[in-house]
């Protein structure tokens, strides 16, 4: 019998959600003890519940709680112990520690990682830090910068990421008030030998310049305006790599002329963009590469940016259902959660779609019974002989 492939025996949400293993989000709930004295809405229920949120881009306690009520037996699949009410849902954000979805998170990359040999780090790495700030209320996490002349001030939280060149998920993320310097990411940083750096120039410590150059890790990043700095020797530049836009070649150290206790020996390059005419000042320990190699391997920290734009673009993160720091670190949590899961959809699809298409058409289809890997793999074709097992969203990789 013919049937459309665009049709599952699922809602879209349930295929989705039924891509995370049971068992390991039990682990998870087992080794933080977050279901202690819970009978009914379940951690297991909890994440469910704000995955749902984050798909839907529900605004609202109210639009979220109404919105899963309205799938009704679409749900039975899911094994929910209970459709949230709203005053249920905001005591769980506001007790349940955020860290059981911080675990989650963590577990399912590697979890989907083991699927994706490529993904894993190995001895040579390049790993791109920065940071970005979710704006909030001054109450709930204390904001930088100066307050406006009618003496409001807006808070933020402030978002810590390493990201391993050419991932689309975060090794390490750290969650801070936006009031705190870049620098206290730094303290949760390890790195392998081998590996590479790539920073702005917020993470500035001369102490980890000198232990990641001891532990044999390349760092590169950009020199603040403040550093003082004493040239020890000037480097010859070759017409090619002048052509390549590189002005300055020199070796230098770092707080020599401010006299403090730690020292940097490190490469200064100054390069002008050919495309921007910008000039970038970079330092780093790389004392043999190119410096038209190592001004082209800072350009490699957009990458991380395009992450941030991604994340706030996609995922609700301008509306928070709680008042209070841990249902804003639960929802950031859950949001990165549901990025990551959409991601290994696209991955498995060979049609190339825009992640924010894939995005916005799960919003649109999440109650209906859309066959969701045989349409992004092609939308066009409506009709074809198939089977019953067909229909699963099975990527063979929840176990």
């Amino acid at each position: 019998m013919n049937k459309s492939t665009h049709f599952s025996g699922q809602p879209t949400y349930l295929q989705i959600v039924r891509m995370i293993p049971k068992s390991l989000v039990a682990r998870c709930v087992s080794e933080n003890q977050s279901d202690h004295g819970t009978k009914r809405f379940t951690t297991w229920t909890h994440l469910l519940t704000m995955i749902f949120s984050c798909l839907a881009h529900c605004d609202s306690l109210r639009e979220l709680v109404t919105g899963m009520a309205a799938m009704g037996g679409k749900l039975n699949n899911a094994d929910l112990r209970c459709l949230p009410a709203r005053s249920t849902l905001s005591e769980a954000n506001a007790k349940r520690d955020s860290q059981v979805f911080e675990a989650i998170f963590f577990a399912l990359k590697e979890h989907f990682d083991a699927f994706f040999p490529d993904s894993r780090p190995g001895k040579e790495n390049v790993y791109i830090i920065d940071s970005t700030t979710i704006k909030l209320f001054q109450e709930i996490f204390k904001g930088a910068g100066r307050s406006k002349s009618d003496g409001r001030r807006k808070g933020g939280l402030k978002v810590h990421m390493a990201v391993l060149e050419n991932q689309v998920a975060p090794q390490i993320i750290h969650l801070t008030p936006a009031a705190n310097n870049d620098g206290v990411f730094i303290p949760h940083l390890a790195f392998s030998e081998g590996s590479t750096v790539i920073m702005d120039m917020g993470y500035r410590s001369y102490k980890q310049f000198n232990q990641w150059t001891t532990d044999k890790v390349t760092w590169v990043t950009r020199l603040h305006p403040s550093t003082s700095f004493k040239v020890t020797q000037r480097n010859s530049i070759t017409i090619k790599e002048r052509k390549a836009g590189v002005g300055v070649d020199q070796l230098i150290v770092m707080g020599a002329d401010a006299g403090k206790a730690q020292k940097v020996h490190c490469r200064l390059i100054k390069f002008k963009s050919p495309e921007s005419k910008k000039t970038f000042s970079f330092i780093t320990n790389d004392l043999k590469t190119a410096a038209s190699v190592i001004a082209a391997t800072y350009k490699k920290r957009w990458q991380i940016e395009l992450l941030f734009k991604r994340l706030k673009q996609n995922m609700p993160l301008k509306y928070f259902l709680g008042d209070n720091q841990n249902a804003i670190k639960i929802q950031v949590w859950c949001a990165l959660i549901t990025d990551l899961l959409l991601h290994i959809i696209t991955s498995q699809v060979k049609r190339k779609w825009a992640f924010s298409n894939v995005v916005k058409l799960v919003r649109l289809h999440l109650f209906n019974y859309l066959n969701l890997m045989a349409f992004l793999e092609n939308p066009q074709r409506s009709i074809i002989t198939t089977t019953a097992e067909e229909y699963q969203l099975s990527l063979k990789l929840s176990g």
